[in-house]
């Protein structure tokens, strides 16, 4: 008999982007082995509960209220844990459900693990910065229940040490070298931003900003969604992006068309303020666009300066320059680009991390 795992957080399969991405990229490796049910949310499934790929999937019920339905989803999916199913192991992908945790532990012991995206974060985006309280009382409190915890970000894994005490290991995203290009025309020679959503921890601001004191003449594409943008922010971006030649292009919905803008990029800037370990970012690579980044410590435990270039975080003028570099140094952006994509080879892909995630629920089962 296989045993059960249950995993919680991957809220939407086949996935948009983030968690969901990574738990659908590592499963399958691990459905030959274990017998996997995913706990997903309708407001972000595309279908019904069944079975796909050789994993169960249980879709539940969402509510409207968009800021309130990750919370109600993870309640529901830990009451039917406890009273409509029996498993070996729960899984959490994100902690923001850690208030759960000393419940669960009354029917499943020591059989839950947690992996932490994006916590212990100093800078929260506008949309969450008045609930800092509860993520605080989260890993402050309730994650400390839990002994067996990883995190996709050494940084992470450093400041979720100090506060909770506890070892935390460290299990990176990783990406799948071979993922199909989409043959449609998207153009070339364009700066390109990207993010799964454009928050200010994002720091699209700071791309625009450095286009305009370039003055900039050539095409920047933005990929994001902007439809829960804090207006404030969404405004200011909206003023900067006035006398550039900026095409906002949404949400992109089909990855192999997301990977066909970052190949055919002049410059692929990833200038974000806060991150876990970005799978963006790894996608930018195995497509070995030319990438400027910030310098934050989720990126450059990553990478290093002779795999990337990195900009000082929060400084325009230096990004300005290094933009300047990059667009006149082709030679030297293809000799990282080859650097960075043999490290992504070595460390980041998804059958080394499923094996990662692997010798974990082994140690906890036995």
């Amino acid at each position: 008999m296989k045993k059960k795992i249950a995993i919680i957080g991957a809220k939407g399969l086949p996935a948009k982007d983030g968690i969901s991405r990574v738990v659908e990229c590592y499963i399958p490796y691990l459905t030959a082995k274990y017998d996997i049910t995913i706990y997903c949310t309708e407001a972000y499934a595309k279908r019904a509960s069944g079975d796909y790929n050789g994993y169960h999937e249980i879709v539940l019920k969402s509510i409207h209220n968009t800021r309130l339905n990750s919370l109600w989803y993870y309640i529901k999916a830990c009451i039917h844990t406890l009273f409509c199913a029996k498993y070996d192991l729960i899984h959490f992908h994100h902690c923001d459900s850690a208030f759960l945790y000393p419940l669960l532990k009354l029917k499943y012991g020591d059989h839950i693990m947690v992996t932490t995206h994006g916590a212990f974060h100093d800078k929260l985006n506008d949309k969450w910065k008045k609930y800092e309280w509860y993520f605080k009382l989260q890993y402050n409190y309730f994650l400390k229940t839990v002994n067996h915890i990883t995190s996709v970000s050494k940084e992470e894994k450093r400041k979720g040490e100090k506060i909770i005490g506890k070892p935390i290991v460290y299990i990176p995203n990783g990406i799948n070298i071979s993922e199909p290009v989409s043959p449609q025309i998207v153009g070339q020679n364009y700066i390109f931003f990207a993010a799964g959503r454009i928050m200010e921890i994002k720091g699209l601001d700071l791309l625009l900003d450095a286009c305009n004191q370039l003055k900039y003449q050539g095409v920047i594409k933005v990929a994001g969604d902007m439809t829960m943008t804090p207006a404030s922010y969404k405004t200011k971006i909206m003023e900067k992006a006035k006398g550039l030649n900026v095409e906002f292009l949404g949400m992109i919905h089909d990855k192999s068309l997301l990977l066909k803008y970052l190949q055919n990029s002049a410059l692929f800037v990833f200038p974000s303020r806060v991150e876990a370990l970005s799978m963006q970012l790894l996608e930018g690579v195995s497509m070995k666009a030319h990438t400027i980044a910030s310098d934050i410590k989720a990126n450059t435990d990553v990478f290093s300066s002779e795999e990337m270039l990195f900009f000082h975080t929060e400084n325009v003028k230096d990004l300005q320059e290094k933009i300047m570099f990059a667009m006149s140094h082709p030679t030297t952006m293809d000799a990282l680009s080859t650097k960075a994509i043999e490290t992504l080879k070595e460390k980041y892909s998804w059958d080394i991390i499923a094996k990662q995630y692997d010798e974990q629920y082994e140690q906890i089962l036995n």
